[in-house]
């Protein structure tokens, strides 16, 4: 049916509801128009008039993104279809051709080369290919880099002889009757002169996608069975050069691991969300082995949850290139509607399509990898977009105007605290100085003065520690000789290093809402101090929230000032979890010695101080545990017994690693 407008007006968002009982409870697609007709956002529902419905409540009660979309738009419209797949197909169709502003949109974080075969031309040619894909060319990888492509190429080409040259090239050597390089060097069967007909030509290059698209072993087993009877035949120049065609191939299967031994095809797809961006990463499996890799980052304009940005990012990926869908999808999170999104990419690929999250063994483990790959890619994304100067100005300039602060906060201190059940509880300052950290800076506490899980008397202790500090320095430090109005010294005079706690805040920021921002403000009133800023960044909203202010300062979604904020919040508490890591990690070495023989407490702890961490203590040998001072080979035989993993094998083997170098985007095993 066609679409239905509702009333426009710029009032808000209860302006333009839709009347009680006229939105159809069927499934269908919804668009939010601004007041210039523009579509801002599309949207799907099983039910059109529970989705709708709930966007038109109290803007207090939606989540800020959604708030910003609604009260930014005039109007709303939808379509009614008659199945959740078409819904699906609609809502991408209407994404891709109004590109509405508070959609997801994945961008790719560099440009990815494919192998590239001209499967539509009279004689195929192999090539590197960049940018969108076109029809009659059947594409393989991306790779991380062109030369990679080139140097497999270059491996099979003396295996697949097929056409690698330019058009320009192959039209000259058909004038003159003359192959070029490759053709006399063997790596080209050399249609373009008619040593090959187009058929045999194209008979290789079928074999070359074959072996490309992961079907080795036929091809591997049937140069072996030629190899052979070569040999036997005494033909040994054919056996040499099939030989060394059969090791070609298998330097170029070398270059791509094998990750699931079952020899599977599938895409794995793993997320590192923050509240203001989401970083994926893929990796393409085929035949068992990694054919590719890529990334993407994307600014989060809704609040949807993993399950959404899944649904939305396999959406994008596949209805738009059917032929990349591959026979499973493995990824972190079963979208909302798995089975309608199986059935759509089921009949895109023309034969099912499984997707689920892996469980357990190589397909669990290699999950685990490419979660690894997105973090650390989003840890680098955001690496490069703070260390431009230009933004880092802008960002705190953003923020002493929101919070109108009497100068810029050229140092920003930000604390966070951390326990398991209440025990362990430390806490974390990191600072930054003209929005960069500054991690010599950074320090830990460990908090004694709280008994359980009580975080907001855990952030009253460590600012009271922290400041009273700072007082104290003041007032040890003396002036400077000749100056009397220089104020107090920030460098130790006798080892030329700053003091640890001399430098006052430009602005304090505490991991969460009004109750821990109260606990800061009410210590550093008791200390007297009244001329440094507090806030608090809470997580689910972002919110920044100010001491005795009933609602919360709200900076734009992309508001590089918030930026900034979120970064300093998330380091203080990267910090905070390491240290309670740590801590417990030690906590983990003294439980487990306890049970060893002639191991008091005091080589514990000579034990804890000379290898710092569990994880190094069971790395060491038997010789090594046996040159800390107290420890014999005898009770150094006890602790390595005592701290073996549980489950390991006596050689200590385990399962192979891949990884992603995120320097060069190469695959590695390790």
């Amino acid at each position: 049916m066609p679409s239905r407008p509702a009333r426009r007006t710029t009032r808000g968002p209860l302006s333009y509801r839709p009347e009680p009982g006229s939105i159809p409870t069927k499934p269908g697609v919804y668009r939010f128009r601004d007041a210039q007709g523009r579509v801002i956002y599309v949207g799907k529902a099983k039910s059109l008039r529970a989705r709708l419905s709930s966007y038109f409540q109290d803007v207090a009660n939606l989540h800020q993104r959604t708030a910003t979309m609604v009260t930014t738009a005039a109007s709303v419209e939808w379509t009614v279809v008659n199945t959740e797949v078409e819904a699906l197909q609609l809502e991408y169709s209407w994404i891709k051709e109004f590109d509405p502003r508070f959609n997801v949109k994945y961008r790719d974080d560099k440009s990815y080369p494919w192998l590239a075969v001209t499967v539509g031309e009279e004689f195929p040619r192999v090539m590197v290919g960049r940018g969108a894909k076109r029809r009659g060319t059947r594409y393989f990888g991306p790779y991380s880099h062109a030369w990679a492509i080139r140097e497999t190429v270059d491996i099979l080409l003396r295996v697949f002889p097929m056409r690698s040259c330019s058009n320009g090239v192959f039209k000259r050597s058909a004038q003159v009757g003359r192959p070029c390089l490759l053709g006399y060097i063997d790596k080209c069967s050399a249609p373009c002169v008619g040593n090959v007909s187009a058929e045999e030509h194209r008979a290789i290059v079928e074999d070359f996608c074959d072996f490309m698209g992961g079907q080795t072993r036929p091809f591997i087993r049937r140069i072996e069975k030629e190899m052979y009877a070569a040999s036997d035949a005494l033909d040994f120049e054919k056996a040499a050069r099939l030989r060394d065609d059969l090791g070609a191939m298998q330097r170029a299967l070398e270059k791509q691991a094998v990750v699931l031994g079952d020899g599977a095809d599938a895409d794995v797809i793993a997320l590192a969300e923050d509240p203001l961006e989401v970083a994926v990463q893929v990796f393409y499996v085929r035949g068992g082995r990694i054919r590719g890799q890529r990334g993407w980052v994307a600014d989060r304009m809704d609040e949807g949850e993993t399950p959404d940005l899944v649904e939305n990012f396999l959406l994008q990926l596949y209805a738009g290139d059917p032929d990349s869908i591959p026979r499973e999808v493995l990824v972190p999170a079963l979208p909302p509607d798995a089975e309608t999104l199986e059935e759509l990419l089921g009949d895109l690929r023309g034969s099912r399509v499984r997707i689920r999250v892996p469980q357990r063994g190589d397909k669990r483990t290699l999950a685990e990898t490419v979660a690894t790959n997105a973090a650390q890619a989003l840890a680098l994304h955001k690496t490069k977009r703070a260390s431009d100067l230009t933004t880092r100005n802008r960002a705190l300039e953003e923020i002493q105007q929101a919070l109108e602060l009497d100068d810029v906060p050229l140092r920003i201190e930000c604390y966070d605290v951390s326990n398991l059940q209440g025990t362990e509880v430390v806490a974390s300052m990191v600072v930054f100085e003209d929005g960069l950290p500054r991690k010599g800076e950074y320090r830990k506490f460990v908090i004694r003065g709280v008994d359980g899980q009580n975080d907001v008397a855990s952030m009253h202790e460590v600012i009271t520690r922290r400041f009273r500090r700072l007082l104290d320095e003041q007032a040890r430090s003396e002036l400077r000789p000749g100056d009397e109005t220089s104020g107090p010294m920030l460098v130790d005079p006798e080892t030329g290093r700053p003091r640890k706690f001399a430098y006052a805040s430009g602005l304090v920021v505490v991991d969460g809402g009004p109750p821990q921002v109260a606990a800061a403000q009410q210590a550093l009133d008791e200390l007297g101090i009244d001329d440094i800023p507090v806030v608090g960044l809470a997580k689910r909203l972002e919110e920044v929230w100010v001491p005795g202010e009933e609602d919360p300062v709200i900076l734009p979604r992309s508001s590089e000032g918030l930026y900034l904020l979120q970064r300093v919040r998330d380091e203080a508490h990267r910090f905070a979890i390491t240290h309670h890591r740590n801590r417990r990690s030690k906590s983990m070495v003294e439980s487990v010695l306890d049970d060893v023989p002639g191991l008091g407490e005091v080589r514990r702890r000579t034990l804890m101080k000379h290898f710092g961490s569990l994880k190094k203590l069971r790395e060491a040998d038997v010789e090594e545990l046996a040159q800390v001072p107290g420890i014999g080979v005898r009770t150094a035989e006890a602790i390595k017994q005592a701290v073996a993993p549980q489950g390991s094998g006596a050689d200590g083997s385990g399962p192979t690693v891949i990884s992603v170098n995120t320097a060069t985007g190469e695959i590695e095993e390790q």
